[in-house]
């Protein structure tokens, strides 16, 4: 199940998105096993699963049969926030699940856990809540990994009666200046501006190194948004530790497709060249449309190898 979640991850998938089609594969799962006989069955399974936007604080979650998870805020509160549940994975029916949306501030403390943390034999969930609560006010300006070790030495003074599974995320919010935004005019004239504007943008942070492989990307992207896409078009360079991230999002929810151009085709090169020149790229549907983006590598190294990489494309 978890190499599962990690392939639906791989395909940017909403919360819910993700479960649902999480719910379908254990169904089949356990309908193959019964058809050869193997009563083991992985029906009953929780999950929480959660999608953070370092750019706007924005943390989309939904869960199916799993505690929902505690909120350190940046001031030392602590709080439950309400997450609509779903029944565990396996018995929803194809019942729709619901998500929730919270606004996390810089150096908030996101705290997932296991239902072994809260509930033990003769001990109310609502008591084991408040002593997690009481754990993590103790915890005000900790790091996660001391947050987690005090909560479980708060947590499991009498021993545990169950596997325990905590994570604590911290969250950041990417700095302003390391984002840059354009709105792109639906006419392939603007592509050249964009293209310089987004160059301006790149020496500005200190990488115009990379500006030759940037414009190859987002010009290839662009256009491909003006041309097949709808409007709005927009684009916007993230600067991220050592990443640089090209995105580009228009209003229809069609992908494009990698495909290997033949010799005699005049296109169809153009997202090939894309994945070869990021670490990785995919996209991501919105309420709007889509989003195609693509990671460059900011590494030394990664830049040596460009020139022989388009001398062979070529």
């Amino acid at each position: 199940l978890r190499t599962a979640v990690h392939n639906f991850a791989s395909l940017d998938l909403s919360p819910d998105e993700l479960l649902a089609h999480l719910d379908d594969v254990i169904t089949r799962i356990d309908q193959d096993a019964a058809a050869e006989g193997n009563t083991e069955a992985v029906t009953g399974a929780t999950c929480l699963y959660a999608v953070y936007d370092p750019v706007s604080g924005r943390c989309v979650l939904a869960r199916a049969g799993h505690p929902g998870p505690a909120l350190v805020s940046a001031d030392g509160s602590v709080t439950f926030p309400d997450i609509p549940v779903a029944p565990p994975l396996g018995v929803g029916g194809g019942l729709p699940v619901e998500t929730a949306e919270l606004r996390l501030a810089a150096d908030s403390r996101l705290v997932l856990y296991t239902d072994g943390l809260v509930e033990a034999r003769g001990r109310d969930i609502d008591i084991g809540l408040g002593m997690l609560r009481e754990a993590l006010l103790r915890t005000d300006g900790a790091t996660p990994d001391g947050t987690c070790r005090a909560v479980l030495d708060a947590m499991l003074r009498d021993g545990a009666s169950d596997d325990i599974a905590l994570l604590v995320a911290r969250t950041r919010l990417l700095d302003p200046d390391r984002v840059a935004e354009w709105e792109v005019p639906d006419d392939p004239a603007a592509v050249s501006r964009i293209r310089a504007e987004a160059t301006g943008r790149l020496e500005s942070w200190g990488l115009g190194e990379t500006a030759f492989t940037t414009e190859l990307i987002l010009s290839e992207l662009v256009t491909n948004a003006i041309r097949y896409g709808a409007s709005p078009i927009s684009l916007r360079l993230l600067r991220d530790g050592d990443s640089l991230i090209c995105e580009v999002g228009d209003g229809t929810s069609t992908s494009p497709h990698l495909r290997r151009a033949a010799i005699t085709d005049e296109g169809g090169r153009g997202l090939f060249l894309v994945a070869q020149l990021s670490r990785r790229w995919g996209t991501r549907y919105t309420d709007r449309g889509k989003i195609i983006w693509a990671e460059q590598s900011l590494d030394a190294g990664a830049a040596r190898s460009l020139g022989g990489l388009l001398m062979a494309d070529l």
